[in-house]
């Protein structure tokens, strides 16, 4: 083609005035070939009815392999909470109450595929030098490392449980009333500046138990004594429930062979279906010496019943067990 890649994927009414066209303009981004950043804006929500992409909004977040939303101010910011719930590493600031939230809650965010820059106590020219490093760190990891950190990422949903953010609603609402109305309340039973209790940092990535125990109001109870009674649980739950085990070298699965119908079979289904050359007889004689005499014995059985050559014994993980002669 004669021409350079469109920026923007529409025609834009007033392209003029939109402010990220102009900060591209700006920025002199038009995807050249020599360009390192390449541009594509998408200026429509996403659904599966899009002629371009054809994907739901979430099935394109899932797509990405990281979020970035450097906000200079956002008072939560759903954007990288979503990335988070669908196991998309992102970066975010600690001048958004998302960032905040992570950086209050978590004892190495970035173990966990939130990175948060600092806005708050760097420069500008120190904000951008972190924010290229935490991307340039995040390519550098090897495709297995990408993967057990999507799998940490998506761990951190349940902190964003409507559970837990229900409660800060709760404890907002209560303070805003016993700030405005501080005669209506005698009682110094919940203080909602401290919180309820003191909540452990979720530590550093091991295992999960089951789900916690769910409660509602019993009669005498508020929504705020429910939550002081069952934070021990909660939080206890939330440090086993970031606890993961990424690595899974040491599963060992069982091999399946394929039939020539393409369903897997073991060794022994596919001897019980006559696709070795034995009879019924031999083979429940050979599976009679594996229940009564043991591993040892079923090797020797299953030496006659194959007719075999020279040859060797293996375990189910290759090693050798010993050789054999007709």
């Amino acid at each position: 083609r004669s021409t350079l890649p469109p920026i923007v994927t529409h025609n834009m009414a007033d392209d003029s005035k939109d402010p990220i066209l102009n900060q591209l303009r700006r920025l002199s981004l038009f995807n050249h070939p020599s360009d390192r950043v390449k541009i594509v804006f998408h200026p429509e929500f996403l659904n599966s009815n899009n002629p371009l992409f054809g994907l739901d909004y979430e099935e394109f977040v899932r797509g990405c392999h990281l979020g970035v939303f450097p906000s200079y101010y956002e008072p939560w910011g759903y954007t990288p909470a979503e990335c988070t719930v669908m196991g998309v590493p992102s970066i975010t600031t600690n001048l958004s109450g998302f960032g905040c939230f992570m950086e209050d809650n978590i004892e190495d965010s970035s173990e966990y595929g939130i990175y948060i820059v600092d806005r708050r106590m760097k420069s500008i020219e120190e904000s951008i030098q972190q924010l290229s490093d935490q991307m340039l760190m995040f390519c550098q990891k090897s495709r297995r490392q990408r993967i057990n950190q999507r799998n940490r990422t998506e761990r951190l949903s349940d902190l964003l449980d409507w559970k837990r953010m229900g409660l800060e609603y709760i404890k907002a609402r209560q303070l805003a009333l016993r700030r405005a109305y501080p005669d209506s309340f005698e009682d110094d039973y919940f203080n909602v500046e401290d919180g309820p209790l003191e909540r452990p940092k979720v530590p550093n990535p091991k295992s999960a138990p089951g789900s916690p125990r769910i409660r509602t109001p019993q009669d005498g109870e508020t929504d705020l004594s429910l939550a002081k009674m069952s934070i021990h649980d909660r939080e206890r739950y939330l440090q086993y429930r970031m606890q993961g085990n990424d690595d899974d070298d040491g599963l060992e699965y069982p091999i399946k062979i394929k039939t020539a119908l393409g369903r897997p079979s073991t060794r022994a289904e596919l001897m019980a279906e006559g696709e070795f050359d034995v009879s019924k007889d031999e083979v429940t004689a050979a599976q009679a010496s594996i229940a009564a005499v043991g591993v040892a014995a079923a090797q020797t059985q299953y030496k006659d019943v194959m007719g075999g050559v020279n040859g060797s014994y293996h375990d189910a993980h290759g090693r050798s067990k010993g050789s054999y002669q007709q």
